[in-house]
């Protein structure tokens, strides 16, 4: 892979999206799950927001609501000034054209029954963009920005590797111009010498093109190397932001320093070092802890984060933590 060297964005710069509070609430027969809980962030356009956090922490839910696959029941989701959580059903779909979404399971979010024309031309076609003739030169150009020949349009999805469905959901993602990719776990299900392709092919797709990603991902060396910023997620909130530089050379909430801790590592020149190992399990989201969310689990813990919640401040620039301590 090779390294995303792209400037961060300026700072002066309006986001492109910003998420204000939201919250996303699911009933069960188990009770009510707390998926997303007044989570805020922005991004910037052409910038890589990567978001991170255990499994069940919410995340793909989180990017689900901001494409309005899932409706929210508080907050706000704008997108250029625009409040889309607001919108109805006919009033949104003008904007399906911003923000688009590659799901993680490329075979499952492909129709097995149509070709890969078929896949790719249908938000043209739905949307109403050229005629036959143009949208099939279109299909073709978009197959070959993510590395596919022109005659794949007519094969089926089960005829191509892991790695080629994936480009054919890149492909069809950038069908109508977005502003928006989200991409939920894009590589996770791939082999790493394949997860590499995928990689350098959205960094070079965004030098060329200034689409911003929401990149969402267990693994903090995938995100690590395709993101501007990062987010880190907690059970439904989110209790770091940063640069990506600043959060790998200094992260302040405990959280986030386990999640550094847990990789893996094979040099022996930290040895020495303090590691910050979290006790317990993820708490269930149907029954989340009061106060602060992590503290069951935080080394730091005290009487205080079990009554208080903390809420994120600025500990630097262009960083901030949920955290009483940080």
């Amino acid at each position: 892979m090779h390294q995303n060297t792209q400037p961060l964005v300026a700072t002066h710069i309006e986001p492109l999206l910003t998420v204000n509070d939201l919250v996303v609430r699911f009933a069960s027969s188990r009770g009510t799950v707390h998926a997303v809980d007044g989570v805020s962030l922005s991004i910037k356009p052409g910038e890589t927001l990567g978001l991170v956090g255990e499994s069940g922490c919410g995340k793909s839910t989180l990017g689900r609501a901001i494409a309005r696959l899932v409706e929210p029941q508080s907050g706000s989701v704008r997108l250029g000034g625009v409040d889309l959580t607001r919108l109805t059903r006919s009033g949104m779909r003008p904007y399906r054209r911003d923000i688009q979404v590659v799901f993680q399971d490329p075979l499952a979010s492909l129709d097995p029954r149509c070709t890969v024309g078929m896949l790719i031309g249908e938000p043209l076609r739905i949307h109403g963009i050229g005629d036959r003739r143009q949208r099939r030169d279109r299909i073709a150009d978009l197959l070959s920005k993510v590395g596919l020949s022109a005659d794949s349009a007519d094969r089926y999805p089960h005829q191509f590797s892991g790695g080629q469905r994936q480009r054919i959901g890149i492909a069809r993602a950038l069908a109508l111009d977005p502003r928006l990719i989200i991409l939920d776990e894009p590589v996770s299900a791939l082999d790493v010498s394949v997860q590499a392709q995928i990689l350098n092919l959205l960094v070079d797709l965004q030098s060329k093109l200034g689409v911003a990603y929401l990149f969402i991902s267990h693994d903090l060396s995938v995100v690590e190397y395709v993101s501007d910023r990062v987010a880190v997620m907690y059970l439904g909130r989110i209790v770091e932001t940063s640069t990506r530089e600043k959060l790998w050379s200094s992260p302040v909430h405990p959280y986030t320093r386990a999640l550094f801790d847990s990789i893996p590592r094979i040099d022996t020149g930290d040895l020495g070092r303090q590691r910050h190992m979290l006790r317990g399990d993820l708490p269930s989201s149907y029954n989340p802890p009061e106060g602060c969310h992590f503290h069951t689990r935080c080394p730091r813990a005290e009487e205080s984060c079990a009554v208080e919640s903390p809420v994120l401040r600025t500990v630097a620039d262009s960083h901030v933590a949920a955290c009483h301590f940080a």
